[in-house]
């Protein structure tokens, strides 16, 4: 749709800009043609619109398309002729309760005329663009309140289990840099995720006696302890949103390479590779954190057991991936 705008009527560069919470600042999310250079434009693309930008005030308040012949002669175009623009439309992105959520811009390095012809197109390019926005807006805070919410969960889950303090971001982080590292697309790195957040969540019905015992666990206790994967699978299914790759690190993290994990003795690449991923990370930060019954491992030592135990507990291939991924940091 910007290539659109482009193609057929004077604008040279358009962009769309996206209100981000934590800034509160819009933030460029896609552009097409020739932008405008210098550190003010830098500054800009790195720290997004101000919502005190006169532009965005303007657009606050407007419904429709606002179209600048001569950005030099509008207070609400104030700072755009110092970057060289001196033709622009903007169009305001508005949520479902008529919050500005979004800015399509479109320029042209001189002052422009824009004809019947070409406020026509705009406006049914920008129209569409606005609903698609708002759609796109919508459902990015949807996602984002699943992700808070899975967090939460997983941090709960990790304040009962005694675990180290911090352990599920770290475990999270670390499962997601190796996720990028063996090329995983952002919908499966955030399926994996989601999975890291919630791959322990059957603990829950694990009674204190056995989470937080501090010797090795009984025969017995052992069981019931390795039933916390299947419960965690079927309370996971009850979160509709949730992907079946999210799953898949829950059923499958505890699972062995060599056929010799559980629950269901996958073996090879029959564990779904976001658990074998996962599973790498998970035993590396349990080996380097305090635990009731254990020291913490150094580094360099926890490194050399994942080594160990490529071909036997964990995907050579994820091994070889953690390794270069540990040299880097």
């Amino acid at each position: 749709m910007l290539d659109a705008l482009v193609t057929n009527t004077a604008v040279v560069g358009s962009g769309y800009f996206q209100l981000r919470e934590n800034t509160l600042n819009y933030h460029a999310r896609a552009a097409s043609g020739e932008m405008p250079q210098g550190a003010v434009m830098e500054a800009l693309l790195a720290h997004g619109l101000p919502p005190q930008l006169p532009l965005i005030q303007a657009l606050e308040d407007s419904r429709g398309v606002l179209f600048f012949e001569d950005t030099r002669e509008h207070g609400d175009a104030a700072g755009f002729p110092e970057l060289g623009v001196y033709a622009l439309i903007a169009a305001p992105i508005h949520d479902r309760e008529a919050r500005l959520v979004g800015a399509l811009l479109a320029h042209v390095f001189n002052p422009h005329p824009w004809t019947d012809r070409e406020r026509v197109l705009i406006s049914a390019v920008t129209g569409l663009l606005s609903m698609l926005a708002a759609r796109l807006d919508a459902e990015e805070r949807e996602r984002n309140a699943h992700e808070s919410a899975l967090r939460a969960l997983g941090l709960c889950l990790e304040a009962r289990d005694a675990e180290t303090q911090g352990h599920t971001d770290r475990v999270t982080d670390m499962a997601v840099r190796l996720g990028r590292e063996l090329g995983l697309t952002e919908a499966d790195l955030r399926a994996l995720r989601w999975g890291a957040y919630l791959h322990d969540i059957g603990k829950i019905g694990i009674s204190d006696e056995i989470l937080r015992h501090p010797d090795k666990l009984t025969p017995t206790m052992w069981s019931r302890m390795q039933e916390h994967v299947q419960d965690g699978v079927n309370l996971a299914r009850q979160l509709p949103f949730l992907p079946l790759t999210a799953l898949d690190v829950i059923s499958g993290h505890h699972e062995h390479w060599n056929g010799a994990g559980y629950p269901k003795a996958l073996s090879g690449e029959d564990i779904p590779l976001p658990a074998r991923i996962f599973a790498v990370c998970d035993v590396f930060d349990a080996l380097v954190s305090v635990r009731p019954y254990k020291r913490a491992w150094a580094t360099g030592d926890a490194v050399a057991h994942i080594i160990s135990q490529s071909g036997t507990h964990f995907d050579p291939q994820v091994v070889e991936a953690f390794v270069r991924m540990t040299a880097q940091d």
